[in-house]
C-alpha cells in the first residue's frame, strides 16, 4: 500500500496556494499599510504635460521676463547698485525674480501631482511605509528584490520608456529639420524663439507618449496589487475565526450561555404554583402572587427532555401538575420566559389555578 503523506501535502500545498480574491478586510488592512494600487508614472507623466500646455500659453510671458531678466544682469546700473549691497543681496533678488518665473511651474506640477494621486486612491495617509524596517537591508532580501519578476519588468518598462522618448523626439526633430538648418543664418532672436517652439512640441508629443504608457501603467499596476493581496482559503478561515471568533468556542459560549439560563429557570420553578403539560410534550411553569404580581407570570417553559426535566423538579418540590394539552401548547407558543400572560389567557389560568387552590386546601 501505498503511503498517503505524499497526498496530504498536496492538499496542504492546495490549500495555501493564494487563488482567492482578497476580502475587504484586507484590502483595508492593506490600505492602512500604504499598500495601494498606485502608478507613479502616471502622476508624472500628468505633471509633465500640464507644465508644457502651460508653457504653450504662457511662452511669450515667460520668455520676455527671461529676456527682461537678462538684461537688467548685464546693464551696467544693476551691477554697480546691487554690488553695493554685497554678493548676497545681488544673489538673492536673482533667485527672487527667478523664482517669481519658475513658480507657475512648480505650481502646475504640485497641484496635477496631489490631484491624480487623489483620483487614483483617494484619501490617504499612512506612515507604515517610511518607518524603518531591518528587513530592508537584509542583503539577500535585496538580491531578491533587484532579480525578482517585479525588477524585470520595471527595468523593461523603463526601457521601453527610453525608446518611446528617443524615437518621439527624432520625430519632431526630424519634422522640424527646416526651422533647425534655418537657426544658423537668422537673428538671434528668431533663432530663440524658433528654438522655444521647437522644445514646447518636443515636450508636448513627449508627455502625451508618456501619459499613454503610463495608462497601461496603472492597469497593470492594479493587476500587480490584486494578486499581491490575493488569499488562500486557510487566510479565509483565519480572518473569519479573529474577526467573529472561532465556531467551535463560539458554540461552547452558547452552550454555557443555555446551561446558565436553565439553571435560572429552574430555580423559579419552586417558587411557583402550577406546572401546566401536554403531558409529554410541553411544559409552561406559571407563578401568580398577588403581592407582587400583577398577573399570572410565566417563569419557565421546555419541551421534550426539558419539560420532563420542569415536571421532575415540579414534583420534587410538590408543585401541583395540571395537564392542558390546548393550554401548554399555546403558552409556549406565543408567551416568553418572564413575560406576563396575555388577557386572552387570563380566563383558562383562572381555571387552572382554581383547581390547584381547591387541591391545597385541607379536606
Amino acid at each position: 500500500m501505498k503511503p498517503l503523506y505524499p497526498l496530504s501535502v498536496d492538499l496542504q500545498f492546495f490549500a495555501g496556494e493564494k487563488t482567492e480574491k482578497a476580502t475587504p478586510r484586507k484590502r483595508q488592512d492593506s490600505r492602512k499599510k500604504g499598500q495601494v494600487a498606485k502608478s507613479a508614472d502616471l502622476t508624472g507623466a500628468f505633471a509633465l504635460f500640464a507644465m508644457f500646455l502651460m508653457l504653450s500659453f504662457l511662452g511669450p510671458y515667460i520668455g520676455k521676463q527671461l529676456f527682461t531678466l537678462t538684461k537688467d544682469l548685464l546693464g551696467p546700473n544693476y551691477l554697480l547698485t546691487d554690488l553695493s549691497n554685497g554678493m548676497a543681496g545681488m544673489l538673492v533678488y536673482l533667485l527672487f525674480r527667478v523664482g517669481l518665473i519658475l513658480a507657475p511651474f512648480f505650481i502646475v506640477a504640485v497641484v496635477f501631482g496631489v490631484l491624480v494621486n487623489y483620483f487614483q486612491i483617494g484619501p490617504l495617509f499612512s506612515t507604515e511605509a517610511i518607518q524603518p524596517k531591518l528587513e530592508r537591508i537584509d542583503p539577500l532580501k535585496g538580491v531578491k528584490r533587484i532579480v525578482s519578476m517585479k525588477a524585470v519588468v520595471e527595468f523593461l518598462k523603463s526601457l521601453f520608456k527610453l525608446l518611446m522618448i528617443l524615437t518621439t523626439a527624432v520625430t519632431v526633430l526630424w519634422q522640424n529639420q527646416d526651422k533647425l538648418s534655418r537657426m544658423a543664418v537668422e537673428h538671434v532672436r528668431e533663432s530663440i524663439v524658433a528654438l522655444a517652439s521647437i522644445t514646447i512640441e518636443l515636450g508636448l508629443w513627449v508627455s502625451v507618449a508618456l501619459l499613454a504608457l503610463a495608462l497601461f501603467d496603472f492597469f497593470y499596476q492594479r493587476f500587480d496589487f490584486e494578486k499581491s493581496i490575493r488569499m488562500s482559503k486557510q487566510d479565509i478561515k483565519d480572518e473569519y475565526k479573529n474577526s467573529e471568533g472561532d465556531p467551535l468556542i463560539k458554540s461552547k459560549i452558547k452552550q454555557q450561555q443555555r446551561e446558565m439560563a436553565m439553571r435560572r429557570m429552574m430555580q423559579e420553578i419552586p417558587n411557583a404554583d402550577v406546572v401546566i403539560t401536554n403531558p409529554t410534550h410541553f411544559a409552561v411553569v406559571i407563578r401568580y402572587d398577588d403581592q407582587k404580581d400583577f398577573a399570572p407570570l410565566v417563569v419557565a417553559k421546555g419541551v421534550d427532555r426539558v419539560a420532563f426535566h420542569i415536571r421532575d423538579v415540579a414534583k420534587e418540590h410538590k408543585i401541583p401538575i395540571v395537564e392542558n394539552k390546548p393550554l401548554a401548547r399555546a403558552l409556549y407558543a406565543q408567551m416568553e420566559i418572564g413575560e406576563v400572560v396575555d388577557e386572552s389567557f387570563y380566563q383558562a389560568i383562572a381555571e387552572v389555578l382554581a383547581f390547584v387552590y381547591q387541591l391545597k386546601q385541607p379536606s
